[in-house]
């Protein structure tokens, strides 16, 4: 583990007996898993010329990017709906905290640009997802709200590229890449209406052709209500109607762009309503809009609105899925140091037995959504240069990732709550933030049950994803020589067992009330081969092979059958224990020995 035991209470606080918080750590220095999985998975040459932008982030995060977040999180944004002259000129005003957090994202880090053309951080290519998901990871154990505007401007701009036409490429892309404040064009999506949430095909906005103009590009208008529109005030939306007469259901969607100003710049024909009263991710502003009329340019094949628009939702999953394996790690971080600051009944708290078991809680999930992040874009890379397999993996992976690690998030923020015990509630600390803020990443891009039916009904029944995945961590651990073969056969038996139980519940209607106890089963039997292949490679060069310890955990906790009444010890879990608080890395040898 990383050693975020030092400065202790006693020497920050003196006399005081508050445990520390990770303010003022360097999240990228104390974070050996991920530079682990940095070294492993990204080509050298990569690796040593991104190390210095993630230990820059990873030093900011834990400090002035902190500290903003914490300030906007206090000063959420405000709607202005008219000037001083009555006119319907509405406007959001941000605390400069934000701003300043914008300024790190787009302008410095190129966050939204940095997979889509060369440049950002003077890289002579597009970066590889590995890094731009870096960025996330390393950003977001700070501040989570503001990363759904740079992942919708990151993702719409894919869309863009993707569907957009030669003319609308042509008028938009530019500003929607630029770090130039004076330039850049900020992107949002809008789906979600009163009637359609996951339903999408109910949506009621209806869009009627205007007509092509002299740029060649086709506008419309758009008359309805988006019911949750975050980043409400971005310059371009991408968004969902239905045009006038189309069928109904998704097959009768089209995919247009909003714009909040026209070319000559005058503002566009809708209204911010309101900006909504949040949960959580409150330094950014949700809101509602009423479209009477705005104009907004078609995006692709009108007939296929709604495929194109899953291309975009999908990446979003996957954002999502890093965003949860961040949160998570600031939660380690966090119960880490309660628990090695504060003292109970003349004890340490990290001394009692059941506090440690519940450390393994908080970390079991935490290493196996890091996996999930470096497995998942690691893939993305290899589809993004045309390998088809490499995209149809890319396939089920990011809805089980998605699924998985958000639904995690919330119990690992409530644990590390708890961990730190009543200060924790009070907003003066990151962890009440960090509870808040993990409940969106289940309802944002669809629900778990949404995820879980995508898994089972169309990645698993429709296109047998399930094969594919199974067979690309085969791939992974069993050419690996570090690792024993009677704990590959024990991955084998369990990736056996899981295919069939997955294709068990795709194949009978009955079973979908089990959709996400299988997309689940995939997330852990993923994990599982994968930190086996982690930690076998990283011990076998030397390092530390401490993940093959937690893929033993994986399969023990998360995929075996067990009595919750029994009361046998288990020697290799307490050993095992001991070995992942610690702060000094497992040998491969030591770790070998205790996978049985």
């Amino acid at each position: 583990m990383p050693d975020v035991t030092a400065p202790l209470a006693t020497e920050r606080f003196g006399a005081h007996y508050i445990a520390p918080d990770a303010h003022g750590l360097d999240f990228y220095a104390i974070d050996r898993q991920f530079q682990d999985l940095m070294s492993l998975y990204l080509e050298p040459g990569l690796h040593e010329a991104m190390t210095p932008h993630f230990a820059r982030l990873g030093a900011l995060a834990g400090t002035r990017l902190d500290e903003l977040a914490m300030i906007a999180d206090r000063h959420p944004p405000v709607l202005h709906q008219r000037d001083r002259f009555g006119r319907d000129e509405d406007w959001i005003d941000y605390h400069p905290a934000y701003r300043e957090m914008e300024k790190i994202a787009f302008e410095e880090y190129g966050m939204h640009a940095v997979s889509h053309r060369a440049g950002v951080l003077g890289m002579t290519e597009t970066a590889h997802p590995l890094v731009k998901y870096a960025f996330t990871y390393l950003f977001v154990q700070a501040e989570f709200g503001l990363m759904c505007p740079v992942s919708m401007s990151d993702t719409s701009n894919f869309t863009f590229k993707t569907h957009g036409s030669a003319a609308l490429r042509r008028l938009l892309l530019d500003r929607l890449l630029s770090q130039d404040p004076a330039r850049m064009m900020k992107a949002a999506q809008l789906m979600t209406e009163k009637a359609g949430g996951s339903d999408v095909g109910a949506i009621e906005t209806e869009a009627e052709r205007i007509g092509v103009g002299a740029d060649g590009i086709e506008r419309w208008r758009i008359f309805g209500q988006k019911w949750f529109c975050s980043h409400a005030d971005a310059d371009i939306a991408l968004m969902l109607a239905r045009p006038r007469g189309a069928a109904p259901g998704t097959r009768g969607l089209g995919m247009f762009a909003l714009p909040r100003r026209l070319e000559d710049g005058s503002r566009n024909s809708y209204r911010i309503v309101r900006l909504k009263d949040k949960l959580g991710t409150r330094s950014m502003a949700s809101g509602e809009i009423a479209l009477d009329g705005a104009t907004a340019w078609l995006v692709g094949d009108l007939a296929q609105g709604f495929k194109q628009m899953m291309s975009q939702v999908n990446l979003s999953r996957l954002s999502h899925g890093v965003r949860a394996a961040a949160m998570m790690r600031r939660c380690l971080n966090e119960a880490l140091l309660a628990a090695r600051g504060r003292r109970a009944f003349g004890r340490a708290l990290f001394d009692y037995p059941l506090l440690r078991r519940q450390l393994l809680k908080i970390m079991l999930p935490t290493e196996q959504a890091l996996s999930m992040y470096a497995f998942s874009a690691d893939t993305m890379g290899r589809a993004d240069k045309g390998d088809h397999a490499a995209a149809n993996l890319l396939r089920i992976l990011t809805p089980v990732y998605k699924f998985r690690a958000c639904r995690d998030n919330i119990p690992v923020a409530s644990h590390t709550l708890e961990v730190r015990g009543g200060i924790g509630y009070i907003e003066e600390w990151v962890t009440a933030r960090l509870v808040r803020d993990a409940q969106i990443g289940t309802l944002w891009e669809g629900t778990s049950n949404i995820n879980a039916l995508d898994v089972v009904q169309r990645a698993v029944g429709k296109s047998e994803g399930h094969k594919t995945l199974t067979a690309a961590l085969r791939d992974k651990y069993e050419p690996s020589a570090a690792l024993p073969g009677q704990y590959k056969g024990l991955l084998g038996s369990m990736l056996d067992r899981v295919e069939r139980f997955v294709e068990a519940v795709a194949a009978d209607p009955r079973q979908e009330k089990r959709c996400r106890q299988a997309a689940g089963a995939l997330y852990h039997a993923a994990t599982a081969a994968l930190m086996a292949w982690e930690g076998a490679a990283l011990g076998a060069r030397g390092g530390d092979a401490r993940r093959l310890l937690l893929s033993r955990l994986v399969l023990e906790h998360r995929l075996a059958p067990h009595d919750p009444l029994a009361l046998g010890d288990s020697a290799w879990e307490e050993e095992a224990m001991d070995l992942l608080l610690q702060d000094r890395p497992v040998t491969l040898a030591k770790a070998v020995s205790l996978l049985g």
